[in-house]
């Protein structure tokens, strides 16, 4: 029960903090998806089991984590850096080995990408090391570019592709629509992330003033990962059971 309590303790976000009511609502739309996953992984074909078992893994894992960045932001108003980090360092990998489950290469490839693209990413937004957000910014951008590159981003648009990419559009039965799907969110989903690290490391930056966007940087992380760490989950299920 005091589980229970604690998830869906709405009253402990102030009436009007929108952006503790995004936090709310991704904790429990994360436990939702999880859930359905878990449901879904016996109803579809073989192949995709293991798919949709990360992806119960990944909401599953950002729920735990979105139920302790909600407490912390309601009761210290500071955004929750390090808890939202240490999320991503454990999902995001996830992801991006969606990509590797569903044809067997570029697994070491791509989860080492994903772990310096979020390293570099937290010491620029955390200031840890020292040293220019833009530049820390840029090695992120560039592990983010090798892995859009790698998992076939660019061939939606006829461009060249990795070996993964390469795989995806060889593979037979689903997998190619699959990993089609993956790989918008990937190009598109993704660019979210970029606007909100932008907002929240403005200051003494070419991009100074971002922060001062009528929208929380907060607001933008919770909503991208909504959108690409549930999405991802549905397009791997939408794919196996078309």
């Amino acid at each position: 029960m005091e589980m229970l309590n604690f998830i869906f303790d709405a009253a402990s976000v102030a009436p009007g903090d929108f952006t503790g009511f995004t936090f709310f609502i991704g904790s429990v739309s994360m436990l939702a998806a999880t859930v359905w996953f878990l449901m879904q992984h016996g109803q579809v074909d073989k192949k995709f089991k293991d798919s949709m078992l990360v992806a119960a893994l990944i909401t599953g894992i950002a729920a735990v984590h979105y139920f302790y960045m909600r407490e912390q932001w309601v009761l210290t108003g500071e955004s929750p850096t390090e808890l939202r980090y240490i999320d991503w360092i454990l999902t995001v990998p996830l992801m991006v080995v969606e990509f590797a489950l569903l044809t067997g290469v570029g697994m070491r490839k791509l989860f080492w990408a994903s772990v310096i693209m979020l390293v570099t990413g937290y010491f620029g937004e955390s200031g840890v090391m020292g040293g220019n957000a833009t530049i820390w910014g840029t090695a992120s951008a560039f592990a983010y570019f090798y892995m859009a590159y790698e998992v076939g981003c660019l061939t939606i648009f006829g461009g060249p592709t990795g070996a993964v990419g390469t795989a995806l559009n060889s593979a037979s039965g689903k997998i190619p629509s699959a990993g089609r799907m993956l790989q918008w969110f990937v190009l598109v989903g993704w660019a979210i992330y970029p606007l909100g690290y932008l907002m929240g490391t403005d200051a003494g930056q070419w991009y100074e003033g971002m922060s001062n966007i009528a929208l929380d940087m907060n607001v933008v992380y919770n909503v991208g990962d909504a959108i690409n760490k549930i999405g991802f989950g549905m397009a791997v299920w939408s794919a196996a059971r078309s």
